[in-house]
């Protein structure tokens, strides 16, 4: 269970922003979700406040929101509580999941369609991340190694210029996903232990918020109380909805670190490797052969764009083949110059 004086910091906390939100909704129909949200969460601080006095403890003085909470506020304002919804979901704003649609997705009418919209797609973004990962060390590596083989065509050169992009490239990329990964795990971690904990400290209100965010998408509120409640029947299921629809976080995409870093590199290192094979191998024609095996490379990776964007798909092979070719020719240019300069 959450410590009682945390819990009530919590709550108290999520009330102020709910009504810093409620105040940017000002005139729509989310100005009273919101609100109704603020007055629900101020009264779970009492149920936290009454823990408090039980245990014999003092309880806290009238809440007083943190830098952090004020700075975020004024972020809200300023940018919109759409713009600003991944940060006020760890903060535990609720309803956050009205902001993720556009245009809203359907809303349930039956307690069986809860959820189901949230399956789907993770192997998509997979694909995706793999792809842009390729795309990536192609078009960095070789640009990296067209430059040097403007300035110098000594193959050493190039082998270790290569090799050191490669691999820093790599190594970069894959630190990079196991540090956004893992933070995220440990949030969604964080934010769906608290919520496991006000489930079972009070699920009637934890329902009648669920009801609220179904209203505000539609659905009659004696539909919304009927699934919310049918819901709170099974834990397991009302905390995995609760998660989604109160947080807007996704339990399916907590991921693991260490695969995002392996993936990460593995892809980084695919496309680096392309344009520094014919070298690494000592060919005749190194460099003609490694502009050969870059072009089809970056058609390629154009071409398995269009799986996401929905282009043509010879259409996205050329213009990638444009992009990569023009950053190709001007660092190969670029070395050409200093190499004479520095020379």
């Amino acid at each position: 269970m959450s410590n009682p004086r945390e819990s009530w910091q919590e709550e108290k906390r999520s009330a102020w922003l709910y009504r810093v939100v409620a105040q940017c909704e000002h005139g729509s129909t989310r100005e009273s979700l919101f609100n109704e949200l603020a007055q629900s969460a101020d009264e779970q601080a009492e149920i936290w406040l009454k823990a408090i006095v039980q245990h014999g403890a003092p309880p806290p003085q009238t809440y007083r929101p943190d830098l952090r909470t004020r700075v975020v506020a004024r972020l809200t304002r300023t940018f919109t509580p759409r713009t600003m919804r991944g940060v006020l979901a760890a903060m535990k704003v609720r309803g956050m999941a009205l902001y993720t649609q556009t245009p809203p997705h359907a809303t349930p009418t039956h307690i069986d369609d809860v959820g189901k919209r949230h399956h789907k797609g993770v192997s998509g973004n997979a694909l995706r991340a793999g792809v842009f990962g390729v795309n990536d060390g192609l078009v960095s590596n070789a640009a990296l190694i067209y430059g040097i083989a403007g300035a110098s065509q000594e193959p050493t050169i190039i082998v270790l210029t290569g090799v050191a992009g490669l691999l820093a490239g790599a190594f970069s990329m894959a630190s990079g996903e196991y540090v956004s990964v893992r933070a995220q795990r440990e949030m969604f971690e964080y934010q769906i232990g608290l919520e496991r904990d006000e489930l079972e400290k009070y699920p009637q209100e934890e329902a009648a918020e669920l009801a609220l965010i179904y209203a505000a998408k539609g659905m009659p509120m004696d539909e919304a109380k009927r699934v919310a409640e049918k819901l709170m029947e099974d834990p397991e299921r009302a905390l995995d909805t609760l998660t989604r629809e109160e947080l807007g976080l996704n339990p399916d995409e907590l991921g693991s670190p260490w695969v995002a870093a392996i993936s990460s590199f593995a892809a980084f290192t695919t496309g680096a490797a392309l344009p520094l094979l014919p070298f690494l191998f000592g060919h005749s024609n190194a460099l003609a052969v490694s502009i050969a095996l870059t072009a089809l490379g970056l058609f390629a990776v154009g071409a398995s764009m269009s799986l996401f964007t929905g282009r043509h798909a010879v259409l996205s092979g050329l213009r990638m083949l444009g992009i990569g070719g023009a950053a190709g020719l001007a660092t190969y240019f670029i070395g050409a110059w200093l190499g004479v300069k520095l020379a």
